[in-house]
């Protein structure tokens, strides 16, 4: 199943002809189901789960693989990723290849491992669920997507962030309420990122059956650029701007209405309070077969 819309894929009429020929090329025999049939992606799970299908292979962005995830979740049927959309952070941290070559090869000789799935009032996470000033800044990015307006998204995104009011919370993590503060952004990751030179929003561990709860209390220009500096030294968990705790469960509550939150890239409005959650090793998906290998090993170690 393909989303022709993901940005990987913007511009390229026979994309899914193209994903089904590299899959043969692999040694796969794909049965596709095809937009044009049923645009919506959730029947297409459906239609897939009903029809027993071993695997299902999606291919998009982190918000396409996140929709695949919140049906395939503790189904057993395994998930393969084609890595089409323009972040493509969860395929990342599991070593899965960008390009559809390679993507197709690990598909077609690679091992299953379960990873956790992380949601917010029902709506399924694998990375990053986000609120405040930067799902405002997403909203500019979604509406200059594709026209090359690059400069007039800068000029909008900072904007955004001179205007941008404090949201005032109450968290609760694992039961335990807090007093109310006040954040420009905050986010909540499935497992922690990890820390290291270079290592730009990755995790190591997709297993460790924890969220992770990020607060910034100055989110704007100057604070992302100290945090950037900070990451590319390997030094950001550290930082006096940043606060990182980790839970099981995290509730927020707020007086507001509705809370737009950005889960893995994706806008949602949702009415507070809005409670994460954590299954582990809810989801299969299909990574290749030296990475599965390598994780087995750290996890019998850590046991």
């Amino acid at each position: 199943m393909i989303n022709a819309r993901s940005g990987g894929l913007l511009g390229r009429e026979r994309a899914v002809e193209e994903v089904a020929e590299r899959l043969a090329a692999a040694g796969l025999v794909p049965s596709i189901l095809h937009e044009a049939e049923e645009p919506d992606l959730g029947r297409r799970l459906d239609r897939a789960v009903a029809l027993g299908m071993e695997a299902v292979v999606v291919g998009g962005g982190d918000g396409t693989i996140a929709a695949a995830a919140q049906r395939l979740a503790g189904t057993g049927i395994a998930l393969g990723i084609l890595p089409l959309g323009t972040m493509n952070m969860l395929a990342k941290d599991l070593g899965i290849p960008l390009g559809l070559e390679e993507a197709a090869e690990a598909l077609a000789h690679g091992e299953t491992r379960a990873i956790d799935v992380a949601a917010v009032n029902g709506h399924v996470f694998l990375c990053l669920s986000v609120l405040g000033l930067p799902t405002a800044i997403g909203r500019h990015r979604e509406r200059h997507r594709g026209t090359g307006g690059q400069l007039r998204l800068m000029l909008a995104a900072l904007r955004t962030m001179l205007r941008y009011r404090p949201m005032r919370l109450r968290l609760a993590l694992d039961g335990t309420v807090e007093q109310p503060v006040f954040l420009r952004a905050l986010a909540v990751a499935n497992n922690a990122y990890a820390e290291g030179l270079g290592a730009f929003f990755s995790r190591s561990r997709l297993d460790q059956g924890e969220l992770v709860l990020y607060e910034a209390r100055e989110f704007g220009p100057w604070w992302i650029a100290r945090m950037m500096a900070a990451m590319a030294l390997g030094r950001w968990r550290r930082r006096p701007e940043l606060d990182e705790r980790p839970a099981r469960e995290i509730t927020i509550h707020s007086r507001r209405r509705s809370l737009r939150v950005m889960n893995d890239g994706e806008a949602l409005l949702l009415a507070p309070p809005l409670r994460y959650a954590i299954r582990p090793g809810a989801l299969r998906v299909i990574v290749p077969a030296a990475i599965a290998t390598a994780s087995h090993r750290v996890a019998t170690a850590e046991a």
